[in-house]
């Protein structure tokens, strides 16, 4: 490729693609959040058919990423916020693939902590869809929505201690892999935020 055209080529939307990606993130939380309360496992397999979709829209970002020589801010910052949005989905889609394999049905506990879940996604989302609108508004939602992270650990830790009342001890076992799941999507949603606040500071 000519290296004038490489360097002036049509600049890309990478506010566009980051909004895209994230949308279909709070989508897969919302599918899982249905299941939780429905049980259906067609439910859960919106989740995995979400996350296929989500894994394409990535590519697609980091493609263009690749190619292109000026980006609206940090490379490394959209890599990285990108990345942490695309962790939230995967733990979504684990935790669906986990109780499929150990044959185990949503809880009351686990449609709880998911709520609270959707609820910090959606900032997210919303977070980034600010990144080229209100940052100051941007910025409130990603520190709200890693104050829902704390609500999600705290939720952990309880449901974890309650858990372990029960006696049939495989069970005890299965279960507490999907609230680690859980914790960790919760964790990437509290990272997702961090970046946020980063890219924020920087263009403030």
């Amino acid at each position: 490729m000519n290296i004038f055209k490489w360097l002036f080529s049509k600049e890309i939307d990478f506010y566009k693609l980051l909004e895209e990606q994230s949308k279909l993130t709070f989508e897969g939380v919302c599918a899982l959040e249905k299941y939780m309360a429905t049980g259906n496992i067609e439910d859960g397999h919106e989740v995995n058919k979400i996350e296929k979709e989500a894994d394409r829209k990535r590519q697609e970002l980091i493609d263009e990423l690749d190619k292109t020589f000026i980006t609206p801010f940090d490379r490394e910052d959209i890599f990285q916020l990108s990345k942490a949005i695309d962790d939230i989905l995967d733990y979504a889609d684990t935790t669906i693939k986990e109780m499929e394999i150990y044959n185990l049905q949503p809880t009351s506990e686990l449609q709880e902590i998911v709520t609270v879940i959707k609820f910090s996604t959606d900032l997210i989302h919303k977070s980034v869809c600010n990144l080229n609108k209100n940052k100051k508004e941007g910025m409130k939602q990603a520190l709200k929505a890693k104050k829902y992270e704390n609500e999600v650990e705290n939720l952990y830790r309880k449901n974890l201690a309650k858990l372990f009342e029960e006696e049939d001890v495989k069970y005890i076992l299965k279960m507490r892999e999907i609230f680690r799941h859980l914790s960790n999507c919760a964790d990437k949603i509290d990272l997702a935020g961090d970046i946020l606040g980063h890219i924020y500071v920087k263009m403030m």
